[in-house]
């Protein structure tokens, strides 16, 4: 997922091709849609709720249209030996744009999808079909669920790029689910998190400080930190500061990750990237708290009980006035 479609990658020339027409489907967990991309012939983007979710080239794979997606590829390309085979796990899986990237790039890799909307799978197999030999299977099962059922030290890469809305779904974003993904990866494993940082889109340029927006970012970095040993993470430098919403990539292992090279790579990119580890990553975590499944538990029951507390000041056939200024 994007929370900035504004970032995509610089026009392509286009192909020859056919006309084609948007698709749009009802699915499991909201309203999708397919739009041809005009940049290219053989081009979709995936829409979920007005989202951009996904860009696909059925033609070339290996193009990868998003830049955090991009972000992703680069440590995937660069963390383990070029061409071999990977065994990776997908919570989330959209238009599949990361499976088909490691399909093509790293023949015979063999690949589970964790997407909980069947529906929004059904479409795009039917509308964008995966490539002949693929190893890719997806499961229509909660992500949480199906990380902490995988077997231990069994995958090479784990990816996270789940939300709901513009959020990740808070039992995604705790220390114990940052376990769970721990434990299925194989020594020397990547473990790759897509979040969302940044003031919201309601409320403008943010100020520096405690009010820039880059708290539950800060709260992510801290809670992955407190797993792994080693973890970096990948923005625009204008994310960083929280002068603009977009995508904050965080990458982790047991050990070094390919900072010097994936910086590099980040840095050459249509729209550069900074990389933050070390003494940086610490500075940008700050005191920020660790999640845990405990901390998310109460404040949901805390947010239960202000909604009891609001149902009941409500006089009867009166609406309580919102506050999501």
């Amino acid at each position: 997922m994007t929370d900035n479609p504004g970032r995509r990658r610089s026009p392509r020339p286009a192909r020859a091709g056919g006309p084609r027409s948007a698709v749009h489907r009802e699915v499991r967990l909201g309203s999708a849609e397919l739009v041809p991309d005009l940049d290219a012939a053989d081009s979709w983007l995936l829409f979920v709720d007005g989202v951009p979710q996904s860009g696909v080239d059925l033609a070339d794979p290996g193009y990868l249209e998003f830049e955090y997606i991009r972000r992703i590829g680069h440590v995937a390309d660069l963390a383990f030996p070029p061409g071999e085979a990977l065994r990776a796990l997908h919570l989330g899986g959209g238009a599949l744009t990361l499976p088909r990237y490691l399909a093509h790039t790293r023949p015979g890799s063999r690949q589970l999808v964790a997407e909980l909307d069947d529906t929004l799978t059904g479409l795009v197999r039917e509308r964008l079909p995966l490539p002949a030999g693929h190893r890719i299977r997806v499961r229509a099962a909660d992500a949480r669920a199906v990380a902490e059922s995988a077997r231990e030290a069994s995958y090479d890469l784990v990816v996270g790029d789940v939300f709901a809305g513009a959020v990740t779904p808070p039992h995604l974003t705790t220390a114990e689910f940052a376990a769970a993904t721990a434990r299925a990866l194989r020594p020397g494993g990547v473990y790759a998190v897509n979040i969302a940082a940044g003031p919201s889109a309601s409320s403008g340029t943010a100020p520096r400080g405690p009010r820039d927006g880059l708290d539950a970012a800060r709260s992510a970095v801290a809670t992955i930190r407190s797993v792994y040993a080693e973890t970096c993470i990948v923005a625009e430098p204008s994310v960083l500061r929280g002068r603009r919403r977009g995508n904050l990539v965080i990458f982790a292992s047991d050990q070094p990750l390919p900072e010097a090279a994936l910086s590099r790579a980040a840095a050459a990119d249509p729209f550069p990237a900074r990389l933050v580890a070390g003494e940086d990553l610490r500075r940008f975590t700050g005191s920020a708290p660790v999640v845990t499944d405990a901390a998310i538990a109460a404040d949901s029951a805390a947010d239960s009980a202000a909604d009891d507390s609001t149902n009941r000041a409500t006089p009867s056939g009166a609406a309580a006035q919102s506050t999501n200024w």
